[in-house]
């Protein structure tokens, strides 16, 4: 049972008290080797159901197995490890823990993702904005973090690589701001695409610094999208809290089976190698659209996708879609003016769309 009020310097100072004294829904209990007559499921299995666990059966909650593996690939400790549907349901149950509908704050760095506010709104929270400094190629700006960080500020969410600009933020800037948010905010990193970045990740100092959370996922680097599968990392008195309000089955087995099989050593194999394909492409990518009169600047990258400004960003945009191809327009953003952001594809995906932006080298050299 969690100590209340919380411990000077503790994380869960910062919390909503009511969620910090939150007694938790009580599911079915886990005991597999038991026959299930407690927890009014239909016996049978539905005809088409393939599962080794059956999805007549409630999956297991937090499963222990995943749990373990994800924490491994992390290299952190389980305590630290809350799986859940993808990075945003992390993002969306630490604003509903931390924050106060009409009172709390959360810092946002545009242009970045957009969930941090979405997440921040549906609670009633006001959203702080301290932009990226763009003349820096989007560096963040961390005094104005601290500048901004009045006492209603509850989290500061930072993307790194950032989303839509692509460029990894400084760790040395990261660890300094986290040291310094300690009994302020928490700082959350959301590390969606570092695997692009061939960066260690920050869940390695998640340890040392009890308002540190980091965000990881699934859906980018291992194909796993659809199957919405994202781990929150943070200190285990977090976990706990964040625990208590997630749904009791917020994974499906279908979900948990699949990522199991992902996770094995023969498919992260196949996860490195196609990376390397990517980091690949995206260099190829970058300098073919740098060469262009057609584009005005194309960003640095540590992601799995290229931001560029076009000269004519509705043209490149349209002929992109004549070509069968979707990027995604990111000029309401602050910052971007006529940029789109284009998500690497395969190498013949990415020929299809230099074809249709004009963007390839003579043919004649390479043909």
């Amino acid at each position: 049972m969690s100590t209340f009020p919380p411990p000077a310097g503790s994380p869960l100072a910062l919390a909503r008290p009511e969620i910090v004294q939150l007694v938790p829904y009580e599911h079915a209990a886990w005991e597999p080797s038991l026959v299930r007559l407690h927890a009014n499921e239909l016996p049978w299995r539905a005809s088409s159901d393939s599962t080794a666990a059956g999805l007549n059966r409630y999956p297991e909650p937090q499963p222990q197995a995943l749990v373990q593996r994800l924490a491994a690939l992390y290299g952190v400790s389980p305590r630290a490890v809350l799986v859940g549907r993808g990075s945003d349901e992390g993002i969306d149950l630490l604003t509903r823990a931390f924050c106060r509908a009409g009172r709390d704050s959360v810092i946002v760095c545009p242009p970045t993702f957009g969930m941090y506010a979405v997440a921040a709104r549906i609670q009633g929270a006001e959203v702080v904005r301290v932009p990226l400094a763009a003349e820096h190629g989007f560096a963040l700006d961390a005094n104005a973090i601290l500048e901004r960080c009045a006492d209603a500020v509850k989290i500061v969410f930072v993307c790194s690589p950032n989303n839509p600009t692509g460029n990894l933020m400084d760790e040395s800037v990261l660890l300094q701001l986290a040291a310094r948010l300690v009994g302020r905010a928490l700082l959350v990193i959301d590390e969606a695409y570092v695997e692009f970045a061939g960066a260690p990740s920050l869940a390695r100092h998640v340890a040392q610094y009890s308002h540190l959370v980091v965000l990881r996922t699934l859906s980018k680097a291992h194909g796993l999208a659809g199957a919405r599968c994202g781990t929150t990392i943070a200190a285990p008195e977090i976990i706990a809290t964040l625990r208590k309000i997630i749904p009791p089955y917020a994974l499906t087995q279908l979900t948990i089976e699949a990522v199991l099989a992902a996770l094995q050593p023969a498919a992260l194999a196949v996860a490195q190698e196609r990376l390397r394909t990517l980091r690949t492409e995206r260099e190829r990518l970058t300098a073919a659209l740098r060469s262009s009169r057609a584009v005005r600047r194309v960003w640095r990258s540590d992601a799995n996708f290229v931001l560029a400004e076009f000269v004519d960003a509705t043209a490149a945009f349209t002929r992109a879609r004549a070509a069968g191809l979707l990027v995604r327009d990111v000029r309401s953003q602050p910052g971007l003016g006529d940029a789109l952001r284009i998500t690497l594809g395969t190498p013949e995906q990415n020929e299809r769309l230099l074809d249709a932006l004009d963007c390839l080298p003579a043919r004649a050299t390479t043909r």
